[in-house]
């Protein structure tokens, strides 16, 4: 009979799950890991999962207060660590990240540094952070994501062990998300294109009424977005901005009810550290919902191509596919890799603070040239 436990919530992963469970069992552990793998293979889950491992007391069961508070985010020895700064780890962040790494645990026998965009170290913060990163305390181990093992800085993945994903098949995905959701695979389908593949993300989406409505707005303004003028295209893009912002109550609900959780599991108020925190998620999550308006548009245009092709197996948003075929049987490869690069180069933008309602005015123009004049 097979025994329950953490690792089996990590899909498509077995070699990795089988080498971090191996490692917490002997005792092998490593100061620093680097997971490196492409986006929604699950380094996160693998991260909380090794966690729950290295604190349970029963090799991480994934059913006892210990596990749950690591999946909840409530384990005080458990620390997620994202950048504070615009595109990068700010050094001042990473000078407060090393002070806590030399206190002792607070509840557990070690404790566990999740870090967040490993390629966002600059020269600064990671020449801040190599000695810590190289010889930290006993009782810790730090864990570094990247969705690019080329991406990071190779004085900072050279202190680390290397472990490395795969990309989970798209055929799998869509039946993970079915089997969790009871979505049909159309919606499972429809739901990867807008999370960009990331199975977690994709999950979120069904989940919330508002981020679904976003991606329905993005579908119906891309599908009249040829008939508009300069200011419905203005509009359009102020409208797509609002509708990313609505699903951030959601957020806000789960973040109160974690404060009410911490204060009951750990017994005290919620500190300035939590606080901000939840601003940083807040930041976060609208970055993501801006990145989604990004990936519902790139995988309309991506339908609209291989539809123009005959490849109709491939599309994606089957729930729009007949909004889509009077598109497809005028648009060429040539006006669709024009429109497809306008997105890349907006998602560029606005990842180096370009005003976004600027960026995405931008970027319908430029798909609506391309779609009055489709050659």
């Amino acid at each position: 009979m097979h025994r329950a436990c953490v690792f089996d919530d990590l899909i498509g992963q077995q070699r990795v799950a089988d080498f971090l469970g191996k490692a917490a069992g002997d005792g092998t552990i490593s100061h620093a890991y680097l997971f490196a793998g492409p986006p929604g293979a699950g380094k996160k889950t693998a991260a909380k999962s090794f966690a729950c491992a290295l604190l349970c007391d029963d090799g991480g069961c994934g059913a006892c207060a210990a596990c749950y508070k690591i999946k909840r985010g409530l384990h005080p020895d458990v620390h997620m660590v994202t950048p504070e700064g615009a595109a990068s780890y700010m050094v001042s962040q990473i000078r407060e990240l090393i002070h806590d790494v030399h206190l002792k645990p607070v509840d557990g026998s070690r404790k566990i540094y999740i870090v967040e965009a490993a390629d966002a170290f600059n020269d600064g913060s990671a020449n801040a952070f190599l000695k810590t990163l190289e010889e930290p305390p006993d009782d810790v181990t730090i864990i570094l994501l990247t969705h690019s093992f080329d991406a990071v800085i190779p004085t900072v993945a050279s202190r680390c062990q290397i472990v490395r994903f795969k990309r989970i098949p798209p055929s799998m995905a869509e039946g993970i998300i079915v089997e969790r959701t009871g979505v049909d695979s159309a919606q499972a389908r429809a739901a990867l294109a807008a999370a960009g593949g990331v199975i977690a993300r994709a999950k979120e989406l069904l989940d919330s009424p508002m981020r679904r409505e976003a991606r329905d707005k993005v579908l119906a303004t891309l599908k009249d977005l040829a008939t508009m003028d300069g200011h419905d295209v203005l509009v359009a893009a102020r409208d797509l901005l609002a509708a990313v912002k609505a699903p951030l109550e959601e957020i806000k609900a789960l973040q109160a009810e974690e404060i009410r959780e911490r204060e009951e599991f750990l017994g005290s108020s919620v500190g300035k550290a939590v606080i901000d925190r939840h601003k940083r998620e807040l930041t976060a999550r609208e970055r993501e919902g801006i990145a989604e308006i990004f990936a519902v548009t790139e995988s309309w245009l991506r339908d609209c191509l291989v539809m123009s092709q005959g490849l109709d197996d491939l599309v994606s948003n089957l729930d729009v596919r007949d909004a889509m075929e009077e598109v497809a049987v005028v648009i060429t490869p040539n006006a669709a890799t024009k429109a497809l690069a306008s997105v890349k180069e907006t998602r560029r933008r606005v990842s180096y603070n370009v005003n976004p309602q600027l960026a995405m005015e931008a970027m319908l123009f430029d798909i609506r040239e391309v779609l009055i004049c489709p050659r």
